[in-house]
């Protein structure tokens, strides 16, 4: 019997990871591919389209024999704004990605309100969202805004690219900001509110749609076989609920890299125009994906453990020894600015409660424990709207920690369980979107058995470090006020 494997692209800020699944959604090989981001001017994040075509063939080519695949799938990071014109040419050799922030003014010209907001789930600063970036184009540089024929999400161009197909789908129009969630649809009077003509918005496919075949060129340049199917894939918010296993109602995962986030899947969106929970339509049809977020999660941990000099176990084994509470050190994470959860964005971290008798182990274990309880705020403006199910997935390299999961169940009041696919959560998503679309798979089950943690890697809350937490939970809320003013001040 034939061999038959399905090639997943996760596309993210850093670069691309080609990984090869079996048909029950084993990771056989993988490889990676980076490519640079470009900051011309102050708000201004670019990427180049054939930076990322030179990733997906020099990744596809890393993993060697890829003649026996037969679907492809791509999880994308989002709001991005790739313009081709009407016979599929770049109309511009870099484009703005997802933290790209230059539209701001045109946000609020459009008026970027809670109304606006409530409808599209679009919670991020609105600035980012891809119809302002379209209009900040299309005032600054609109000679060649003139002869767009079509906007492409990120994982959208490379689709076109494997199959000549323009297509985009709910999930990643989800981030357009003219999206309206409950309809499933383009927002035709948000459009109209834009000034944009409405077709330069791409047909939305359901995820699993197969939008065509790996063209017979392309095949040969990645080492294809014939007839390699290309499904219409998604966000990777998205994929990565599904990969981690939240594509049920009120279940969740942690995402603990650079910076962090909690994400819960139901049948509703999460709506509140206090915290703002971000939401992405999810890959999985009847689901959305609701989040909320810090900016600076891993990166915090890393700063500290860098500037001390440290490797992250040694960094670990003084953290655990410091022991709870870190002797009255807190710490809070916000060292990239304040998110929707906090009093400001100007919000800057620091530490509070220094003592000449604190250790180096005393300021790690203030470290993760600061990231936790600003997770922990995230995933309680969560928990006040719908209920999350246990154990809560968590993904990532801040995953890895046996002592910081413990921290994460005390800090959280529940259960957590480490994936054991690690990082390759998006990847996966995106193969089960590949799997689900050609028929390999009947429906996304098959995802629970990769999902599913081990039983060494789900900690489980200890009620007296709960309820010590849950005080420091509350001296943290306290620094946080503290600091926004201070950062206000400046």
């Amino acid at each position: 019997m034939k061999t038959m494997n399905i090639l997943s692209y996760d596309f993210g800020t850093g670069g691309i990871k080609a990984a090869l699944f079996d048909v029950e959604g084993k990771c056989v090989r993988d490889a990676f591919s980076a490519y640079d981001t470009y900051y011309p001017a102050q708000g201004f994040h670019e990427q180049r389209p054939e930076d990322w075509w030179r990733a997906v063939v020099e990744s596809t080519r890393a993993l060697g024999d890829v003649s026996d695949v037969t679907a492809i799938g791509i999880s994308g990071h989002s709001l991005g704004v790739v313009p081709v014109d009407i016979a599929g040419n770049l109309l511009r050799s870099q484009v703005p990605i997802w933290s790209d922030s230059r539209a701001a003014a045109e946000a609020e010209e459009f008026g970027a309100d809670e109304a606006w907001y409530m409808k599209t789930g679009c919670g991020f600063p609105p600035g980012l969202y891809s119809v302002f970036k379209l209009m900040w184009f299309r005032r600054h540089e609109p000679e060649w805004f003139s002869h767009v024929d079509t906007i492409l999400g990120t994982k959208d161009w490379v689709n076109f690219r494997l199959c000549g197909v323009r297509a985009t789908d709910g999930s990643y129009a989800s981030g357009t900001g003219v999206y309206d969630l409950l309809k499933r649809e383009y927002d035709q009077g948000l459009i109209a509110r834009s000034g944009l003509p409405p077709s330069i918005f791409p047909r939305i496919a359901a995820s699993t749609e197969v939008l065509g075949e790996v063209l017979p060129s392309v095949a040969d340049e990645l080492g294809l076989p014939p007839g390699v199917k290309v499904v219409a894939g998604g966000v990777d918010n998205s994929c990565m609920a599904l990969g981690a296993g939240a594509y049920r109602e009120g279940r969740a995962y942690a995402s603990l890299g650079s910076s962090a986030w909690v994400a819960v899947s139901g049948a509703r969106p999460v709506l509140d125009g206090k915290t703002r929970p971000y939401v992405f339509d999810h890959v999985v049809p009847g689901q959305y994906a609701s989040a909320l977020a810090i900016f600076s999660a891993g990166t915090s941990h890393t700063w500290l453990v860098d500037l001390l000099g440290l490797d992250y176990a040694e960094a670990d084994r003084l953290a655990e020894e410091a022991g709870r509470g870190a002797h009255g050190l807190f710490f809070n994470p916000s060292l990239a600015g304040g998110s929707s959860l906090d009093p400001s964005p100007l919000l800057r971290g620091g530490f509070a409660g220094l003592e000449l008798r604190h250790t180096r182990g005393d300021l790690v274990r203030a470290v993760l424990e600061g990231v936790s309880y600003g997770l922990g705020v995230a995933l309680d403006a969560l928990r006040a709207q719908v209920p999350v199910a246990e154990p809560l997935t968590l993904t990532g390299g801040g995953a890895k920690s046996a002592l910081w999961r413990q921290i994460y169940a005390d800090v959280f009041g529940m259960s957590v369980a480490a994936s054991p696919i690690g990082r390759q959560c998006a990847a996966l998503g995106a193969a089960a979107l590949a799997a689900v679309g050609t028929g390999l798979w009947r429906d996304f089950s098959p995802v629970d058995a990769c999902a599913s943690g081990a039983s060494g890697a789900v900690a489980r809350p200890d009620p007296v470090a709960v309820a010590e937490y849950r005080a420091g939970a509350r001296r943290f809320a306290e620094l946080t006020k503290h600091l926004a003013a201070w950062g206000d001040a400046e």
